[in-house]
């Protein structure tokens, strides 16, 4: 009877530890809670835990993280060496962010803040239809997500690129890769669209050279990490108007805070966070399944490269 133990700051922890139960009657589920008490258990389903965690648990055989960004975690000095950490692998995560960079994209490609303020002003008026030659895409990142939003706009006839560290390919899209990949890919696109993990080597990549090398009126979409733009770049660049709009779903510091000079850029559109939420049923069957694969001795998939940073 495998131990599995939820660490993770839900009100209502039940929720995924009833579900949990549920997909694994066999297993021993408990909430983490912060009173000392030592659980040995196997198998810890985390989010953000704390590093007491590691010094109390000490027979953890893996750490199922719930969400696909592992970034938090392995900044944790706490972390026990050697102790796998597999990652979600979509979860319903990569529809949901495909669908809000789709829209975000239509937004800005189709004129819809245009038609909104003619519909104010009772206005009757048609604009030319989309050339969609004129609005090349760059999608950085390549994994389940990125992989998954280069297609869908891809299907939607739109020049689709990706840029990845190291050469893959990616049927139907064009692929660059290295750092003078970056320079080439960037150089052919006007939408850019972020969904890296953050690392060491992709912190602050969203810089001014890298706003310089897009095309002219430059749109952002950043679904990544807030850590990886350096917010006054954006704004200088929006004010060289290099960069037309950007539509902001994650930040260094979130909340946003009010006093923010992103709320006042009528450039930016901010969403708190929800480009794609983790599904509850479908992350649980995923992390299930591979719990029980485990306990079988087979190979499971996510397994998270420490070194690489995902």
């Amino acid at each position: 009877m495998p131990k599995i133990l939820f660490v993770a700051a839900d009100p209502r922890p039940e929720r995924w530890t009833n579900e949990i139960e549920r997909e694994h009657p066999e297993a021993e589920v408990i909430v983490w809670k912060d009173d000392g008490q030592v659980h040995d258990a196997e198998y810890a389903v985390v989010w953000r835990p704390p590093a007491n965690l590691f010094a109390r648990e000490r027979r953890l055989k893996a750490l199922f993280n719930l969400g696909a960004g592992v970034d938090g975690l392995l900044g944790l000095e706490a972390l026990p060496a050697g102790v796998p950490i597999i990652r979600l692998e979509d979860a319903g995560m990569s529809v949901q962010m495909a669908e809000f960079v789709i829209h975000q994209v239509v937004e800005r490609t189709r004129d819809m803040a245009v038609y909104r303020e003619q519909q104010r002003e009772g206005l009757w008026r048609i604009h030319r239809p989309i050339e969609r030659s004129k609005w090349p895409v760059g999608v950085l990142g390549l994994g389940h997500i990125g992989a998954r939003v280069a297609r869908s706009l891809a299907a939607l006839d739109y020049p689709v690129a990706g840029w990845v560290r190291s050469e893959r390919e990616l049927g139907g899209i064009e692929v660059f890769s290295g750092k003078a990949g970056l320079q080439a890919m960037l150089a052919r696109t006007r939408i850019v669209v972020n969904t890296l993990p953050l690392t060491d080597e992709t912190r602050d990549i969203m810089d001014h050279a890298f706003f310089s090398a897009l095309l002219p009126g430059a749109v952002l979409i950043n679904v990544g990490r807030g850590e990886h733009l350096v917010e006054e770049d954006l704004l200088r660049a929006i004010v060289d108007e290099h960069v037309a709009a950007a539509t902001l779903d994650v930040f260094r510091e979130e909340p946003l805070p009010a006093e923010h000079a992103f709320w006042r850029t009528p450039q930016i559109t901010i969403t708190p966070h929800v480009s794609a939420r983790t599904l509850r049923e479908a992350t649980i069957a995923q992390i299930v399944a591979k719990i029980r694969n485990m306990e079988a001795g087979a190979a499971v998939s996510g397994a998270v490269d420490p070194a690489r940073g995902y």
